[in-house]
């Protein structure tokens, strides 16, 4: 393996035990968009039982992809951005994919800064018996983006120790929360006697789950690789995101079914407990919030040519953008965004995937970095991202668009999935051409 000067290596001593990394997966799960993604389903009309099928397939498939690439992450020791450069090259890598990521971490930053800021300036002008306004909503998304970003500047080793200390009051809040909206509101019966008319069906419930968590499967790599080995990757990743993503997704649920909201300090505001409400609102984002900044301080080292030495002033270059947008009301484009990153991003997994476990068969030893462009890899990867765009309505978004151009919506299946098998079944098919074309022009050289 090539990958000598990147400066990104993880040392031995800096690799982790599978539950401190399981730890960072399931902090990143137990948020506010988690219990929005269950509100989402209830609202789509799906039975308990198809709500619980499409969690449990949906991370299954995100769980199959971020394996993959967390296993070539604890091989090499690298993060996605400089991992990226195996299959699209160094400069497809540092221009294409490190921009892309950045964005979408900066953006995420951004939107959850904005949602801790809202419901903060809503909650405490409760508490005080005033109105919240959009300069104190602006003022706080400010104070906890800079919270947050600080300790996303503390590395993985900050993210750790504050997973272990939010996740589990965070799940003691949500029980709380849950337990109280169903004995005070009558809830057992509501869930009991719960039987939607119609249903948007089990696709509609998968698709909501993978785009929940496209770009967590990702990034994976960017904390797989301080594992131990690959047995830890696995252990981690199922433990750390499947029964935290069933917990969250299946309390916005019910929450939803029983009150009619998914928002737990909503919820917990309403049954006289604010402060309790604040605190999860709060660890929920934080917990969260720290894993976008760190992922797109990486992003951005690599496209500015840094190495990892340079994290905190690229983290905190990160941050600051997401917490300027977080002030300027990017929450109210949160499902456009969301859209669009679930479109793009989750193509990159099968072009790595396939470059790394079909051409590289899965041994280290084979994996370069290469130089400049990567034809192969950068078409795979841009007809990926098209189709996962197109077959998940994400120009839809768009009306206009939609309107000039029918053929770019047609939806169909599950779009990040299928933008992932596109985009690695083009690599391998190009890639083998490539070769090909590559061993005749050596054999005629040979010949001459």
């Amino acid at each position: 393996m090539s990958k000598k000067g990147t400066g990104f290596e993880v040392k031995p001593e800096q690799r982790q035990k599978w539950t401190s990394i399981a730890a960072v997966w399931a902090g990143g799960m137990i948020c506010v968009p988690s219990l929005m993604i269950g509100g989402v389903l209830t609202g789509g009309g799906l039975s308990i039982a198809q709500m619980i099928l499409s969690i449990l397939i949906g991370y299954g498939l995100i769980c199959a992809y971020m394996i993959m690439i967390g296993m070539q992450a604890c091989d090499t020791g690298l993060p996605l951005a400089v991992m990226a450069s195996g299959s699209l090259g160094t400069k497809g890598s540092r221009y294409i994919i490190s921009i892309i990521l950045a964005i979408a971490c900066i953006g995420w930053f951004g939107i959850q800064s904005a949602t801790c800021g809202s419901a903060f300036a809503s909650m405490t002008a409760s508490m005080l018996g005033t109105q919240a306004t959009p300069a104190s909503t602006a003022f706080w998304s400010v104070v906890w983006g800079v919270i947050m970003l600080v300790t996303a500047c503390v590395g993985f080793k900050g993210l750790k120790w504050l997973n272990y200390v939010a996740v589990p009051l965070l799940v003691a809040v949500c029980l709380y929360g849950l337990i109280a909206g169903i004995t005070k509101n009558g809830g057992g019966s509501a869930i009991a006697s719960y039987a939607p008319e119609t249903s948007s069906g089990l696709v509609f419930g998968i698709s909501m789950v993978v785009a929940s968590f496209a770009l967590g499967g990702v990034i994976s790599a960017d904390y797989c690789r301080f594992a131990k080995n690959r047995g830890d990757v696995i252990k981690s990743s199922i433990v750390g995101v499947i029964p935290a993503g069933i917990f969250m997704l299946m309390t916005g649920a019910l929450l939803s079914i029983v009150t009619g909201q998914y928002d737990i300090s909503a919820v917990l505001s309403s049954l006289g407990v604010p402060f309790l409400g604040l605190v999860a609102l709060v660890l929920a984002t934080w917990t969260t919030n720290v894993t976008n900044a760190y992922s797109g301080g990486l992003a951005l080292s690599n496209l500015l040519g840094l190495d990892e030495s340079k994290f905190k002033i690229t983290t905190g270059v990160a941050g600051a953008a997401g917490t300027v947008l977080a002030a300027a009301g990017l929450l109210n484009a949160f499902q456009g965004f969301l859209s669009l990153m679930s479109g793009m991003i989750p193509a990159l997994a099968g072009v790595i995937i396939a470059e790394y476990w079909i051409a590289g068969r899965g041994k280290k030893e084979h994996f370069q970095i290469r130089d400049g462009f990567s034809g192969v890899g950068v078409t795979s990867y841009i007809v990926g991202a098209l189709v996962g765009c197109i077959t998940g309505g994400t120009f839809a978004n768009f009306p206009a668009l939609v309107a000039a151009a029918p053929f770019l919506n047609i939806p169909f299946f599950v779009g990040p999935v299928n933008g992932i098998v596109v985009s690695l079944v083009v690599y391998v098919v190009l890639d083998k051409i490539a070769s090909a074309a590559k061993a005749g022009s050596s054999a005629a050289a040979a010949e001459e």
